[in-house]
């Protein structure tokens, strides 16, 4: 009894163009916005950085989450190592955007006004 592996060969090869194709997607989306910042991207402020920075930030996310569930097969762990492993990036990955905005502002101030107490 030989086992048929043309089907299994067929649809890994169809998803690796599928993953392919929308990677390739996020990644020339991110690429025109960068080329061309529209207007309305770079003038809008949410939480103290441009409304285009934070779509990087989203979609460079997006772009690693899909990877880590295409590439390291996470697709068909349990759901609790899914989470687990989700969960860990999204907590460090916020906190390090509040480190460097905290921090960046700090020095900003710094270097604006020549010297900054932070008298607690």
């Amino acid at each position: 009894m030989a086992h048929d592996t043309t089907q299994h060969h067929e649809s890994a090869t169809k998803r690796i163009w599928i993953v392919f194709a929308i990677l390739s997607v996020v990644t020339i989306v991110e690429v025109i916005l960068g080329i061309i910042k529209p207007e309305f991207l770079t003038d809008t402020y949410l939480l103290g950085m441009r409304l285009l920075n934070w779509i990087f930030i989203i979609l460079t996310i997006y772009k690693a989450y899909y990877i880590a569930w295409a590439f390291m097969h996470l697709e068909h762990e349990t759901k609790g190592l899914r989470r687990s492993i989700v969960w860990t990036g999204i907590f460090l990955v916020c906190y390090l955007i509040f480190i460097l905005l905290t921090e960046g502002g700090y020095i900003y101030d710094v270097y604006k006004s020549g010297h900054v107490a932070w008298d607690f």
